[in-house]
């Protein structure tokens, strides 16, 4: 990843946690592979995420194609089929669209999940 992209992950990364009050245990473990945390702040923390790249509609419902259009060359290769096998997800609330479609993302390819 570039630096310029490291840098942007990290200004994600503190202002959702700032927002969302997630716990960082969460975020480490999906980032270790051990497993996709089934917790709101969490849920929302992914949200977040996706909104602040503008890659999820009002509805909170994940544009595919938005997605997709953002990926890093270094992964677009192996990302891209997970992303439009898995579609968007809906769920019981904005929160929960992201989670799902996202919780398809890991469980379908966990090495090539990225999260910042």
């Amino acid at each position: 990843m570039s630096e310029e992209m490291e840098e942007l992950g990290k200004q994600l990364h503190d202002d959702c946690v700032g927002q969302t009050g997630v716990d960082e245990a969460f975020i480490t473990t999906v980032k270790d592979h051990k497993g996709f945390p089934d917790d709101e702040k969490f849920k929302c923390y992914l949200k977040c995420l996706m909104t602040e790249m503008a890659v999820v509609g009002d509805d909170g419902v994940i544009d595919v194609e938005a997605a997709v259009g953002i990926l890093p060359d270094d992964i677009k290769d192996k990302a891209e089929p997970v992303m439009r096998k898995c579609g968007a997800k809906v769920g019981a609330n904005p929160c929960d669209h992201v989670y799902l479609t996202h919780k398809c993302y890991y469980d379908t390819d966990p090495e090539t999940y990225m999260i910042v």
